[in-house]
């Protein structure tokens, strides 16, 4: 038997104006609240102002009595798709201002949600046109997904790729080229400032006689600036030399691989070592291991922390080179036990049982100093 999907479900509350919209209410459909929950057979859902408040089955979720009801008997809920590479710069969304909300819809429905894309990731288009796309989204007035965008991207001089060259100057669009330093940080910093949610920079240009490679310096000034106000940096890379500057710059995204150059090198396989080494060769830990924890690569780090202020100078080069998640505990190595035997003492006498001491038939190793800091890889 053929099913059909209600997979907009983003979308479908876009489509009024959810500031001032009365409660919704999906009725009777089979749900996936998730990849790995058990289906629900025939619940419900209710949205107000734009957010899910409830979901379960018919009997457990009780309906708005002036909610909109949809009736979903025979139908499959299910969380929209997520696109994280699309451009808003068709021809058909350019120059947003002089189209009808219908022209609008019909182009995003083409491109995005009919194939059930409810929040996309916009990595190059006109900031202000995209955002004047997602306001009239946002506003009820044009059906569509939720649009996050890095708006124009950055390139450096003389590296505007040949293959856009044509269709920006059709189109009457100007993106310019980083020159300086300053220049990339003042332009990041505006960009986001408009709205931009991340920030994409062409760390390789692919040209007619050519691949250029924008300067190491440019492409740190540009990340620090983004990460600096918390947003995302996507990479375009052509060959190995602009995955190394990527990767040297702390880019956060790959935004395509490198078909041209072959596979990856031992060479830059070996970035990782390089780059544990000198984090560690800074921190001068008492020891390192390195283990697998649940499936995760981990790091267990064994080091002296007299003041918590340090703590920032030793958490965020792992954060800025792997986005690691870190956990930090207080240790104690042999010396730091045999200190606090007294206290140990004190609490057996205060709260516990003298015999207790008798009882251990083992001794207890401490291998451990006086802070460890364990590392996991970010999920």
């Amino acid at each position: 038997m053929q099913l059909r999907f209600i997979l907009l479900l983003i979308w479908t509350l876009l489509a009024c104006d959810v500031g001032h919209a009365a409660d919704l209410a999906l009725v009777g459909g089979k749900i996936y609240p998730s990849p790995t929950a058990t289906p629900i057979e025939s619940g419900s859902i209710i949205v107000h102002d734009g957010r899910i408040v409830a979901l379960g089955p018919n009997a457990t979720v009780k309906i708005p009595r002036h909610a909109k009801v949809i009736d979903c008997k025979g139908l499959v809920i299910t969380a929209g798709f997520w696109n994280s590479h699309v451009h808003i710069l068709t021809p058909g969304l350019l120059h947003a201002e002089s189209l009808s909300s219908a022209q609008i819809a019909s182009q995003l429905e083409e491109m995005l949600t009919r194939w059930g894309f409810t929040s996309v990731f916009d990595i190059a288009s006109v900031l202000a046109n995209t955002n004047l796309i997602r306001h009239r989204i946002e506003s009820g007035e044009v059906k569509g997904p939720r649009i996050l965008t890095v708006g124009e991207p950055f390139w450096i001089k003389g590296g505007t790729p040949v293959y856009v060259r044509d269709f920006l100057q059709t189109n009457q669009i100007s993106i310019p080229e980083v020159e300086s330093v300053t220049q990339a940080a003042e332009r990041a910093r505006q960009q986001i400032h408009a709205g931009a949610d991340g920030i994409k920079i062409f760390v390789n240009s692919i040209e007619a006689d050519g691949i250029l490679t924008m300067p190491l310096e440019l492409a740190k000034v540009i990340t620090a600036e983004a990460h600096g106000a918390g947003k995302p940096v996507f990479a375009h890379v052509a060959n190995r030399e602009g995955i190394e500057v990527a990767l040297q710059s702390s880019v956060d995204i790959l935004a395509h691989t490198t078909p041209v150059t072959g596979s990856w090198t031992s060479s830059l396989d070996g970035k990782l070592g390089a780059t544990i080494k000198s984090i560690l060769d800074d921190l001068k830990p008492e020891a390192a291991y390195f283990a697998e924890d649940n499936g995760e690569r981990t790091g267990y780090i064994f080091f002296d922390m007299k003041e918590s202020s340090q703590l920032p100078a030793i958490a965020e080069p792992w954060f800025l080179a792997f986005n690691a998640r870190l956990t930090v505990r207080p240790a104690m190595n042999a010396q730091d036990l045999a200190e606090g035997n007294s206290g140990i003492e004190r609490a057996v006498k205060g709260y516990g049982k003298a015999r207790w001491l008798n009882k251990i038939t083992k001794p207890c190793i401490w291998f451990c100093s006086r802070r460890w800091l364990r590392l996991l890889p970010a999920e």
